[in-house]
């Protein structure tokens, strides 16, 4: 994985974007894949992956994934690049290197299923693309890619300059801004206003932010601790769980049926999806229609909001690279509203927006199960294994990065980063599950980033709490900041 990877495409850019691009060096083609991570099962003596230790009854491990999962992942690979774990009554294997994580997702034995899947069902549902295997994971990737491709990003370039240019006309100097409200209001008008063609306003972008919250921290606890029976008790916790679940559908309930009412067809990815056709050439059905919006909107959002987040918390923190974003906006805007067309130089800018994705991935955990008995690694893997590894921990670890806890956007320079070892850095994954919204989601963070430091500094005001929020995303438990004028 390097850095260019995620950069944001020119306008001038026609070449598709495909699920699995040759000239990216993620390609499972690559003849540079680390010996032994993918090696033929066979080749040398299985091995068993030890169990780590800290479990307890019942629960195993899944208490201290709850207690503090972070600090847990993280110190996984201390045991080993592979190891078990219990949660609940479930064992599953954790990855702990870059070259296990990379193998793992570029292995058609393993597929997109697990803890962190099953949990996730009753909001993306089971057949949407986030969630779907093979054929049919296949024909929803073609029905949606175009609307990602590079040369579709320039489309949008005016929706994301309006709205990022938006978000700093609605603050004002000294006022206490709600991070959390604002970013996920910028990240919802895009996402639905470029792949929706839709005029959704703050009221739905306040409704989903709220929800979110409350599901993705319920279907965390759902993942770690799979006490199935518990969850379905009338406890506050579930009641409020289920009710911002049935909000989520209800809201893109009424996205569809308003598309369908007003009997238009514009050029975007709703349209698509409208008159999509299954393998035997039948239109999809409304399940799938609903689940592939709910794709679009609720996991799409949530992760850029997100980043959005700890960028504005990182601006916050670090002011000094607040500066060296203005003055390098200044330098090539000559002066002018930053707009598409400047972002691909915009080095600094988009270095500060990957390196707080490093620090502070908005997934912090994934998993993955065998289809069959395999290996990775030289280790066995019996058919049916459930495999964790943290994209969080392996950006942090101080094998792969020097001064590994330090905000340091310069070592995304293409001198640098070539030390960074491979998959060490992959925040939209790799291989045919790769993210197809990374350029979209690169191209608005590094604009709306360049927007607001071109006008603002910011500092935290009483009442913030910046400390990190785990869920099934990471994002701060309540930032609070105030903008001020260079």
């Amino acid at each position: 994985m390097t850095v260019e990877s995620v950069k944001p495409p020119t306008a001038e850019t026609s070449e598709p974007s495909d699920p699995i691009d040759p000239t990216d060096p993620t390609d499972p083609t690559d003849p540079t894949d680390p010996a032994g991570a993918t090696g033929a099962a066979g080749a040398t003596e299985l091995r068993e992956p030890p169990l780590a230790g800290g479990g307890v009854p019942v629960l195993g491990h899944g208490w201290k994934l709850v207690r503090d999962p972070l600090a847990f992942m993280s110190r996984l690979r201390e045991h080993g690049d592979m190891v078990r774990l219990r949660l609940g009554p479930k064992e599953v294997y954790a990855v702990t290197t870059p070259a296990l994580t990379g193998a793992l997702a570029l292995n058609p034995d393993f597929i997109i299923a697990g803890p962190l899947w099953e949990s996730l069902e009753g909001l993306l549902g089971k057949e949407g693309v986030a969630t779907a295997n093979g054929p049919r994971h296949r024909r929803q990737r073609r029905t949606i890619q175009p609307a990602f491709n590079l040369s579709a990003i320039p489309g949008y370039g005016p929706v994301m300059e309006e709205e990022a240019h938006a978000l700093t006309e609605r603050w004002r100097p000294g006022e206490t801004i709600d991070c959390t409200s604002e970013s996920f209001r910028v990240a919802v008008r895009i996402a639905a206003r470029c792949l929706l063609r839709g005029e959704y306003m703050d009221e739905r972008a306040e409704r989903l932010s709220v929800d979110l919250a409350s599901v993705f921290r319920g279907m965390y606890r759902r993942m770690v601790v799979p006490l199935g029976p518990l969850y379905r008790l009338p406890l506050p916790a579930n009641r409020e769980f289920n009710r911002a679940l049935a909000d989520l559908h209800l809201l893109v309930d009424e996205i569809v049926a308003e598309r369908r009412s007003s009997g238009q067809k514009p050029d975007d990815l709703l349209t698509a999806l409208l008159a999509a056709k299954d393998e035997n050439g039948d239109p999809i059905g409304e399940q799938e229609i609903h689940d592939q919006v709910v794709a679009i909107l609720t996991p799409g959002s949530e992760t850029v909001a997100s980043t959005i987040m700890w960028l504005l918390q990182v601006l916050a923190e670090h002011p000094e690279h607040a500066e060296k974003v203005r003055t390098e906006v200044e330098s090539v805007t000559g002066g002018q509203p930053v707009g598409f067309e400047h972002v691909r130089r915009l080095t600094h800018t988009n270095n500060v927006v990957v390196e707080a994705m490093r620090l502070r991935p908005a997934v912090w955990i994934l998993t993955r199960r065998a289809k069959t008995d395999t290996e990775l690694g030289g280790y066995r893997i019996p058919a049916g294994a459930d495999i964790v590894y943290s994209p969080y921990a392996v950006q942090r670890d101080p094998h792969s990065y020097t001064g590994h806890l330090d905000f340091d956007p310069d070592r995304w320079l293409p001198e640098r980063a070539k030390d960074v070892p491979k998959h060490a850095m992959s925040p939209f994954s790799v291989g045919n599950r790769k993210c197809p919204s990374d350029h979209f989601s690169m191209t608005q963070l590094s604009l709306i980033t360049a927007a607001l430091c071109a006008k603002y500094r910011f500092e935290q005001v009483p009442g913030s709490d910046d400390a990190t929020r785990v869920g099934i995303t990471l994002r701060p438990q309540r930032l609070l900041l105030t903008p001020a004028p260079w």
